[in-house]
Protein backbone atom coordinates (compact mmCIF):
# COMPACT_ATOMS: atom_id res chain seq x y z
CA UNK A 1 0.00 0.00 0.00
CA UNK A 2 1.10 3.54 -0.79
CA UNK A 3 2.10 5.60 1.57
CA UNK A 4 -0.42 8.16 1.03
CA UNK A 5 -3.52 5.60 1.12
CA UNK A 6 -1.84 4.20 4.48
CA UNK A 7 -1.72 7.32 5.96
CA UNK A 8 -5.50 7.54 4.84
CA UNK A 9 -6.46 3.97 6.21
CA UNK A 10 -4.77 5.11 9.43
CA UNK A 11 -6.94 8.00 9.95
CA UNK A 12 -10.15 7.00 8.82
CA UNK A 13 -9.37 4.17 10.94
CA UNK A 14 -8.75 6.17 14.02
CA UNK A 15 -11.81 8.29 13.01
CA UNK A 16 -14.43 5.07 12.59
CA UNK A 17 -13.07 3.83 15.92
CA UNK A 18 -13.80 7.80 17.31
CA UNK A 19 -17.40 7.57 16.18
CA UNK A 20 -18.14 3.86 17.40
CA UNK A 21 -16.96 4.82 20.93
CA UNK A 22 -18.89 8.17 21.23
CA UNK A 23 -21.61 7.40 19.03
CA UNK A 24 -21.01 10.61 17.15
CA UNK A 25 -22.95 9.42 14.13
CA UNK A 26 -26.27 7.74 14.05
CA UNK A 27 -28.83 6.77 11.26
CA UNK A 28 -30.06 9.80 8.81
CA UNK A 29 -27.64 12.53 10.18
CA UNK A 30 -27.45 15.29 8.42
CA UNK A 31 -23.91 16.82 9.49
CA UNK A 32 -22.63 20.09 8.92
CA UNK A 33 -18.71 19.98 8.12
CA UNK A 34 -16.96 23.33 9.13
CA UNK A 35 -14.75 23.78 6.44
CA UNK A 36 -12.11 26.58 7.45
CA UNK A 37 -9.97 25.87 4.50
CA UNK A 38 -6.96 24.87 7.08
CA UNK A 39 -5.35 21.40 7.09
CA UNK A 40 -7.64 20.29 10.15
CA UNK A 41 -11.42 20.79 8.22
CA UNK A 42 -10.06 19.00 4.46
CA UNK A 43 -9.39 16.37 6.09
CA UNK A 44 -12.21 15.77 8.31
CA UNK A 45 -14.46 16.55 5.06
CA UNK A 46 -12.65 13.69 3.27
CA UNK A 47 -12.63 11.32 5.72
CA UNK A 48 -16.22 11.50 6.50
CA UNK A 49 -16.95 11.43 2.97
CA UNK A 50 -14.20 8.00 2.63
CA UNK A 51 -16.76 6.54 5.65
CA UNK A 52 -20.24 7.24 3.56
CA UNK A 53 -19.36 4.53 1.45
CA UNK A 54 -18.62 2.45 4.32
CA UNK A 55 -20.39 3.27 7.29
CA UNK A 56 -23.45 0.80 8.06
CA UNK A 57 -25.61 3.84 8.78
CA UNK A 58 -26.72 6.54 6.26
CA UNK A 59 -25.51 10.13 6.92
CA UNK A 60 -24.99 12.91 4.69
CA UNK A 61 -22.87 16.09 4.83
CA UNK A 62 -22.69 19.83 3.93
CA UNK A 63 -19.41 22.01 3.67
CA UNK A 64 -19.68 24.92 5.51
CA UNK A 65 -17.10 27.80 5.21
CA UNK A 66 -17.66 30.83 7.62
CA UNK A 67 -16.12 34.19 5.81
CA UNK A 68 -15.34 36.32 8.20
CA UNK A 69 -14.62 39.51 6.49
CA UNK A 70 -10.88 39.73 6.96
CA UNK A 71 -9.72 40.92 3.53
CA UNK A 72 -7.93 38.33 1.42
CA UNK A 73 -9.63 35.06 2.51
CA UNK A 74 -9.91 33.14 -0.85
CA UNK A 75 -13.20 31.37 -0.45
CA UNK A 76 -12.70 31.39 -4.03
CA UNK A 77 -9.85 28.32 -3.65
CA UNK A 78 -12.39 26.19 -1.59
CA UNK A 79 -15.84 26.95 -3.61
CA UNK A 80 -14.06 25.52 -6.63
CA UNK A 81 -12.63 22.58 -5.39
CA UNK A 82 -16.01 21.40 -3.88
CA UNK A 83 -17.61 22.22 -7.10
CA UNK A 84 -15.72 20.17 -9.21
CA UNK A 85 -16.41 17.42 -6.65
CA UNK A 86 -20.00 17.95 -6.18
CA UNK A 87 -19.66 18.69 -2.96
CA UNK A 88 -22.52 20.08 -1.64
CA UNK A 89 -21.74 23.51 0.27
CA UNK A 90 -22.66 27.15 1.74
CA UNK A 91 -20.23 29.77 1.95
CA UNK A 92 -21.69 32.66 4.82
CA UNK A 93 -20.68 35.81 4.96
CA UNK A 94 -20.57 37.31 8.61
CA UNK A 95 -18.99 40.62 10.32
CA UNK A 96 -16.71 38.84 12.34
CA UNK A 97 -13.97 41.64 11.35
CA UNK A 98 -15.72 44.58 12.22
CA UNK A 99 -16.51 43.00 15.51
CA UNK A 100 -13.14 42.22 16.43
CA UNK A 101 -12.08 45.23 15.45
CA UNK A 102 -14.96 47.30 17.57
CA UNK A 103 -14.66 44.92 20.89
CA UNK A 104 -11.47 44.10 21.28
CA UNK A 105 -8.32 46.73 22.34
CA UNK A 106 -4.91 46.80 19.98
CA UNK A 107 -3.03 44.34 22.18
CA UNK A 108 -5.71 41.79 22.83
CA UNK A 109 -5.46 38.75 20.90
CA UNK A 110 -8.36 37.87 18.67
CA UNK A 111 -8.75 34.03 18.31
CA UNK A 112 -10.75 33.05 21.43
CA UNK A 113 -13.31 36.23 20.05
CA UNK A 114 -13.17 34.90 16.55
CA UNK A 115 -13.73 31.51 17.48
CA UNK A 116 -17.20 32.37 19.25
CA UNK A 117 -18.75 34.18 16.86
CA UNK A 118 -17.94 31.73 13.76
CA UNK A 119 -19.35 29.26 15.87
CA UNK A 120 -22.42 31.04 16.69
CA UNK A 121 -22.95 31.27 12.60
CA UNK A 122 -22.36 27.38 12.48
CA UNK A 123 -25.13 27.18 14.88
CA UNK A 124 -27.43 29.40 13.12
CA UNK A 125 -26.19 27.91 9.83
CA UNK A 126 -27.30 24.24 11.02
CA UNK A 127 -30.58 25.03 11.77
CA UNK A 128 -31.26 26.27 9.11
CA UNK A 129 -29.96 23.58 7.08
CA UNK A 130 -31.57 21.37 8.98
CA UNK A 131 -28.31 19.49 10.10
CA UNK A 132 -28.34 17.54 13.05
CA UNK A 133 -24.56 17.63 13.97
CA UNK A 134 -21.91 20.16 13.67
CA UNK A 135 -18.53 18.28 12.61
CA UNK A 136 -15.48 20.31 13.53
CA UNK A 137 -11.67 19.25 12.68
CA UNK A 138 -10.33 19.33 16.34
CA UNK A 139 -7.59 16.56 16.61
CA UNK A 140 -5.48 14.81 19.40
CA UNK A 141 -3.11 17.27 20.09
CA UNK A 142 -6.37 19.75 20.58
CA UNK A 143 -7.42 17.86 23.03
CA UNK A 144 -4.62 17.66 25.31
CA UNK A 145 -3.14 21.26 24.58
CA UNK A 146 -6.78 22.34 25.60
CA UNK A 147 -6.48 20.16 28.63
CA UNK A 148 -2.83 21.57 29.99
CA UNK A 149 -3.58 25.11 28.94
CA UNK A 150 -6.85 24.78 31.28
CA UNK A 151 -5.10 23.21 34.02
CA UNK A 152 -1.49 25.45 34.14
CA UNK A 153 -3.51 28.78 33.41
CA UNK A 154 -6.98 28.73 34.30
CA UNK A 155 -7.33 25.96 37.54
CA UNK A 156 -9.28 23.80 35.64
CA UNK A 157 -9.47 20.17 34.69
CA UNK A 158 -10.95 20.59 31.25
CA UNK A 159 -10.15 19.80 28.01
CA UNK A 160 -12.90 19.28 24.52
CA UNK A 161 -15.71 16.58 24.55
CA UNK A 162 -15.88 14.66 21.05
CA UNK A 163 -20.14 14.83 21.18
CA UNK A 164 -21.42 18.01 22.78
CA UNK A 165 -24.81 19.19 23.14
CA UNK A 166 -24.79 23.03 22.81
CA UNK A 167 -25.99 25.41 25.38
CA UNK A 168 -28.80 26.54 23.11
CA UNK A 169 -29.97 23.00 23.49
CA UNK A 170 -30.59 21.80 19.77
CA UNK A 171 -26.79 22.11 17.85
CA UNK A 172 -24.93 19.24 18.76
CA UNK A 173 -20.60 19.42 18.05
CA UNK A 174 -18.77 16.61 17.03
CA UNK A 175 -15.17 15.73 16.88
CA UNK A 176 -14.49 12.83 15.14
CA UNK A 177 -10.49 13.43 15.01
CA UNK A 178 -10.23 12.96 18.41
CA UNK A 179 -8.09 9.87 18.23
CA UNK A 180 -6.25 11.24 15.18
CA UNK A 181 -2.34 12.84 15.62
CA UNK A 182 -1.87 16.04 14.35
CA UNK A 183 1.29 15.25 12.61
CA UNK A 184 -0.60 12.65 10.66
CA UNK A 185 -2.85 15.60 9.27
CA UNK A 186 -0.28 17.50 8.28
CA UNK A 187 1.68 14.94 5.96
CA UNK A 188 -1.60 13.65 4.83
CA UNK A 189 -2.94 17.27 3.68
CA UNK A 190 0.15 18.17 1.79
CA UNK A 191 -0.11 14.41 -0.04
CA UNK A 192 -4.13 14.65 -0.97
CA UNK A 193 -2.83 18.32 -2.51
CA UNK A 194 -5.98 20.20 -0.52
CA UNK A 195 -5.88 23.84 -1.43
CA UNK A 196 -5.63 24.84 2.31
CA UNK A 197 -6.43 28.55 2.78
CA UNK A 198 -5.31 31.38 5.16
CA UNK A 199 -7.80 32.97 7.19
CA UNK A 200 -6.47 35.85 6.45
CA UNK A 201 -6.79 37.40 10.02
CA UNK A 202 -4.95 40.59 10.88
CA UNK A 203 -3.15 38.43 13.80
CA UNK A 204 -2.85 35.25 11.40
CA UNK A 205 1.04 33.90 12.35
CA UNK A 206 1.49 35.85 15.83
CA UNK A 207 2.19 32.97 18.11
CA UNK A 208 -0.47 32.34 21.04
CA UNK A 209 2.66 32.03 23.76
CA UNK A 210 0.76 29.93 26.08
CA UNK A 211 -0.22 27.23 23.32
CA UNK A 212 3.55 27.78 21.77
CA UNK A 213 4.73 26.95 25.37
CA UNK A 214 2.57 23.92 25.69
CA UNK A 215 3.15 22.39 22.38
CA UNK A 216 7.30 22.60 22.78
CA UNK A 217 6.93 21.01 26.41
CA UNK A 218 5.08 18.30 24.75
CA UNK A 219 7.00 17.93 21.61
CA UNK A 220 10.24 17.67 24.45
CA UNK A 221 8.32 14.94 26.30
CA UNK A 222 7.04 12.98 23.33
CA UNK A 223 11.21 12.84 22.29
CA UNK A 224 12.13 11.64 25.85
CA UNK A 225 8.78 8.89 26.44
CA UNK A 226 7.26 8.27 22.53
CA UNK A 227 3.84 7.61 23.10
CA UNK A 228 3.66 10.15 25.90
CA UNK A 229 0.00 12.18 23.88
CA UNK A 230 -1.65 9.01 23.78
CA UNK A 231 -1.26 8.17 26.96
CA UNK A 232 -2.42 11.76 28.02
CA UNK A 233 -5.61 11.78 25.74
CA UNK A 234 -6.18 7.90 27.57
CA UNK A 235 -6.17 9.75 30.96
CA UNK A 236 -9.37 12.07 29.67
CA UNK A 237 -11.43 8.68 29.44
CA UNK A 238 -10.19 7.09 32.84
CA UNK A 239 -10.95 10.16 35.30
CA UNK A 240 -10.82 8.14 39.22
CA UNK A 241 -12.51 11.19 40.86
CA UNK A 242 -11.91 9.89 44.38
CA UNK A 243 -8.37 10.87 43.83
CA UNK A 244 -9.01 14.41 43.23
CA UNK A 245 -10.16 17.31 45.19
CA UNK A 246 -14.24 16.67 44.61
CA UNK A 247 -15.75 18.90 47.13
CA UNK A 248 -18.54 17.72 49.32
CA UNK A 249 -22.42 18.19 48.99
CA UNK A 250 -24.19 20.89 50.77
CA UNK A 251 -25.60 18.94 53.85
CA UNK A 252 -21.68 17.17 54.14
CA UNK A 253 -20.46 20.63 54.19
CA UNK A 254 -23.36 22.08 56.56
CA UNK A 255 -22.25 19.07 58.88
CA UNK A 256 -18.48 19.76 58.22
CA UNK A 257 -18.95 23.41 59.43
CA UNK A 258 -21.08 22.17 62.36
CA UNK A 259 -17.99 20.15 63.76
CA UNK A 260 -15.94 22.96 62.91
CA UNK A 261 -17.54 24.55 65.52
CA UNK A 262 -17.68 22.37 67.89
Amino acid sequence: MLEREQREHDIRRLAGRAIGDFGLIANRDRILVALSGGKDSWTLLHVLQSLQKRAPVAFSLIAVTVHPGFPGFQTGLIEDYLRKREIEYRIVSAPVHRLILDKLGPDDTPCALCSRLKRGVLYTQARELGCTKIALGHHRDDFIETLLLNLFYNGKIKAMSPLLRADDGWNVVIRPLVYVPEDDIVHYAAEAGFPIVCCACFACGDQDLKRARIKSLLAELDRERPGIKASMLAALSDVEHRHLLVKAPDEQEALNSLMDQS
